[in-house]
C-alpha cells in the first residue's frame, strides 16, 4: 500500500479513536459528578494517581522494544527483528512479574499507614479498586510490543480501530455502571474485565498480521537485552516526567486547596487539552509511516512528513485556541452543570499554552520515531519538576490561576527546546522551516508531490 493510503487510512483510524477518546474525557465527568458529586470526584481522581503511575511503567521496555523491531523490519533485517521480538517479550515479562510485586507492597504499605483512612472514600473500598485498576494497567503491558507488528506491517489503522474498539467498549459500559449507581469498586471491576478481553483480541490479530515470525525464529541475544534495557529506562523516564507533571500538579491542588478545586482544575485542564485530540489525530497517523521511512533510510520523504504535519498541527492548535476563547467557558458551564466556577484568568491561560504544547508534542514524535528517548525524556523530567515546584508556591498566592501559571511553565521551556533539537536530528534546517514547509503545500496543491 502506497505512502498516501497508509496517512488517509491512519487519519481516518485517529479521527475516530480521538473522537472516542473526547467522548470518554467529556461525557463521563457529568456522570462522575452526578452520581458521586464533585467532592467524591475529587478524591478518586487523586486515589487514581496510583494505578495510572504503574500503568506508565510498561512504556519503558515496551517501547523500546517496539521501536527497535520496527526500524530492524524496515531496514529488511528479519532476523535482527524477531530476535527483538523475542528479548522483547522477555524483558516485559520481568516487568510484569515486578510489578505485581511492587504492587502488592505499595497497597500493603499505604493501607499500614492508613492513607486510605484519611480519603473521603471507604478504606476498603479504594484498596479493592486500586488494585483491579491496577491489574487491568499491568495486563496492558504487552501491547506496546504488539503494536509494532501493525506498524511493521503497515496497518497501523487496524491497530487504531482495534484501539478505539477498546475505548468505545469500556465508556459505554463505564456509563451505564454510573447511570445504576455503581460505586467505585464496579467502576474498577468493569475495566479490568475489558481491558482483559480486548489485550487477548489484540495479540491474537498481531500474530496473524505479521506471520513471519513462523519461518524467521527469533532468539534471545544478550545484546538485545542489554539494548532494550538501555533504552527502556529512557523511555521509563518520558512517563516519569508525565506522572510528576500530570499527578504532580493534581496533588499540589489537592493539598493546597482541596478537593473539589482539584475537580475544577482537572476538568478545565481537560477541556483545554481537548484540543490535544484533534491535532492528535495528525501525529497518529504519520507516526508510524514516519518511523518506517526513517528505517528504510529516505531522509527526505521523512522531512517532508515531519514539515507537513507540523504546519497542520500549528493550523489546529490555533484553530483550537480561538474556539476555546469564544466558546469554551460556555461549553464548560452546560458540560459541569454549574457546579464547578474556574477563575477565568486560569482559563486564558490554559488556552495560551495549546500553541507551545501543540509544536513541542509534534516534534517530539521524531525521537521516538529514531528510538533515542534520553533525547526527550531528560529535558521533560527537568522541566515536569520545575513546573511542579512553580505551581505549589504560586498555587499559595494565587490559587488555582498559579496552578494555571505552573503548568504554562513546562509547555513554554519544551517548546524553545525539542523543536530546534528534532530539526537536528531529522537534517533539517530550522531558519529553512517556514519557507520549505510553503513550498510543500505549493507542491502539493501544483500536484507535484
Amino acid at each position: 500500500m502506497s505512502l498516501k493510503k497508509n496517512l488517509v487510512y491512519n487519519g481516518i483510524a485517529s479521527v475516530v479513536q480521538k473522537t472516542i477518546r473526547v467522548l470518554d474525557q467529556l461525557l463521563l465527568v457529568p456522570f462522575f459528578i452526578t452520581a458521586w458529586g464533585a467532592n467524591y470526584y475529587g478524591e478518586w481522581l487523586t486515589l487514581t494517581i496510583i494505578p495510572t503511575i504503574f500503568g506508565f511503567s510498561d512504556l519503558g521496555f515496551g517501547s523500546a522494544a517496539a521501536n527497535a523491531f520496527v526500524l530492524k523490519y524496515a531496514s529488511d533485517d528479519k532476523q535482527g527483528a524477531a530476535n527483538i521480538a523475542k528479548s522483547g517479550f522477555l524483558a516485559i515479562s520481568v516487568m510484569i512479574v515486578a510489578s505485581l510485586l511492587v504492587s502488592v507492597i505499595l497497597i500493603s504499605t499505604l493501607s499500614y499507614y492508613q492513607v486510605f483512612d484519611k480519603s473521603l472514600i471507604d478504606k476498603h473500598q479504594a484498596i479493592l479498586a486500586v488494585s483491579f485498576l491496577m491489574a487491568a494497567r499491568i495486563l496492558s503491558f504487552y501491547q506496546q510490543l504488539y503494536e509494532a507488528c501493525f506498524r511493521a506491517a503497515r496497518k497501523a489503522s487496524l491497530s487504531i480501530n482495534l484501539q478505539s474498539a477498546y475505548s468505545g467498549v469500556n465508556l459505554g459500559l463505564s456509563m451505564l455502571v454510573l447511570l445504576m449507581g455503581g460505586g467505585i469498586v464496579y467502576f474498577a471491576l468493569t475495566t479490568l474485565i475489558v481491558t482483559t478481553g480486548f489485550n487477548i483480541i489484540y495479540a491474537i490479530v498481531a500474530e496473524k498480521i505479521l506471520p513471519f515470525r513462523k519461518s524467521v525464529k527469533g532468539v534471545i541475544l544478550k545484546s538485545d537485552l542489554k539494548a532494550i534495557v538501555n533504552k527502556g529506562f529512557g523511555y521509563l523516564m518520558s512517563p516519569v516526567w508525565q506522572s510528576i507533571y500530570f499527578q504532580g500538579t493534581t496533588f499540589v491542588v489537592r493539598i493546597v486547596l482541596g478537593p473539589e478545586s482539584v475537580a475544577i482544575f482537572n476538568t478545565v485542564r481537560t477541556v483545554t487539552r481537548a484540543v490535544n485530540q484533534a491535532y492528535s489525530m495528525i501525529i497518529s497517523s504519520i507516526m508510524p509511516e514516519l518511523q518506517y521511512e526513517i528505517g528504510s533510510g529516505d531522509m527526505r520523504k521523512s522531512r517532508k512528513i515531519f514539515r507537513m504535519s507540523l504546519s497542520l498541527v500549528i493550523v489546529f492548535a490555533l484553530s483550537g485556541m480561538v474556539a476555546l476563547f469564544f466558546f469554551g467557558p460556555w461549553l464548560y458551564e452546560h458540560w459541569t452543570r454549574k457546579a464547578l466556577t474556574p477563575p477565568p484568568m486560569m482559563w486564558n491561560i490554559f488556552i495560551i499554552g495549546v500553541i507551545f504544547n501543540a509544536v513541542w508534542w509534534m516534534s517530539s514524535v521524531v525521537f521516538q520515531a529514531f528510538n533515542r528517548p534520553y533525547d526527550f525524556a531528560t529535558a521533560g523530567l527537568i522541566s515536569s519538576t520545575l513546573s511542579v515546584m512553580c505551581s505549589y508556591f504560586l498555587t499559595i498566592h494565587l490559587g488555582l490561576t498559579g496552578a494555571a501559571i505552573g503548568s504554562l511553565l513546562m509547555d513554554i521551556v519544551l517548546f524553545f527546546y525539542v523543536l530546534p533539537k528534532c530539526c537536528v536530528l531529522i537534517g533539517q534546517p530550522i531558519n529553512l522551516l517556514i519557507n520549505d514547509s510553503l513550498k510543500d503545500f505549493k507542491d502539493l496543491y501544483f500536484n507535484k508531490v
